[in-house]
């Protein structure tokens, strides 16, 4: 006689989920039982069979967003959420902002590297990085905070968009959490050596700088696992990891993904 396994338990119609819910942070959960496409906002949410998800919020995500699901009897489940705003280090200078055009020679060779960039964080690489509790990728002095910024004569200029870590030239970088290679280039003007890996469900790390790269593009990559070395290619003051963190066209602050640095 063959043994028949229990019928799995039916999800319950609503979202359930748990993260950091606030500007530049994010949420892993499960999308409501029979879900036929799910929402933050307007952008849809990939969820696999069992119904998980991740989705996050950019630096300068409003005080309110909307989880939606739609259920095949035409039933919308939605779930309000309130994000938190954060006290981003906002300098003040009484200079003004340099202003000038790119010269048309540089955009000649920054537009296919913008391209590159883009079409690599398009790709949908099936990665599971996105469950794991993220690791440092290197640790030492934090020489760069996400969110910073300077407001020239009430102009704001633009905000750093990742974290900056001061670990020492040559010193070797790990993979924060599982991930594929989408992006792997020696040479490009501002970022240098740049490295990014999909860690699935549109979320992918990017790194800058760097003096080596130890992967290749279409490479699968562990937690731990060395991928490169710290440097000051591009445009750097300084041997520096320039790591960022995007998911779909949100920027996320890498810190609160993180445990206390050991």
């Amino acid at each position: 006689m063959v043994a028949i396994p229990d019928p799995q338990p039916a999800r319950p119609a609503l979202f359930t989920f748990d993260g950091e819910l606030k500007q530049g942070g994010w949420i892993r959960g499960t999308v409501p039982g029979g879900s036929e496409t799910a929402k933050l906002g307007e952008t849809e949410l990939a969820f696999d069979e069992e119904g998980r998800f991740f989705a996050a919020f950019d630096r300068d995500e409003g005080a309110q967003a909307v989880l939606s699901a739609q259920l095949p009897d035409g039933r919308v489940i939605e779930s309000p959420l309130a994000i938190a705003p954060r006290d981003w280090n906002i300098e003040r200078v009484n200079v003004a902002m340099r202003g000038g055009r790119s010269s048309e020679s540089f955009m000649q060779r920054r537009r296919p590297e913008l391209e590159a960039i883009w079409n690599a964080r398009q790709q949908a690489t099936q990665s599971m990085g996105w469950r794991q509790t993220f690791v440092w990728p290197v640790t030492g002095r934090i020489s760069g905070r996400f969110g910073s910024q300077r407001i020239y004569r009430g102009e704001p200029g633009s905000y750093h968009s990742g974290l900056d870590i001061a670990g020492g030239d040559g010193t070797t970088y790990v993979a924060p959490a599982d991930g594929t290679v989408v992006l792997a280039e020696p040479d490009f003007s501002l970022e240098g050596q740049l490295l990014i890996i999909d860690h699935g469900q549109g979320l992918n790390s990017a790194f800058l700088h760097s003096s080596e790269l130890f992967v290749r593009e279409g490479q699968r990559v562990k937690q731990g696992q060395p991928i490169g070395r710290i440097g000051s290619s591009g445009r750097a003051t300084g041997p520096h990891l320039h790591w960022s963190l995007k998911w779909r066209n949100s920027r996320l602050d890498p810190l609160l993904f993180l445990p206390p640095m050991p």
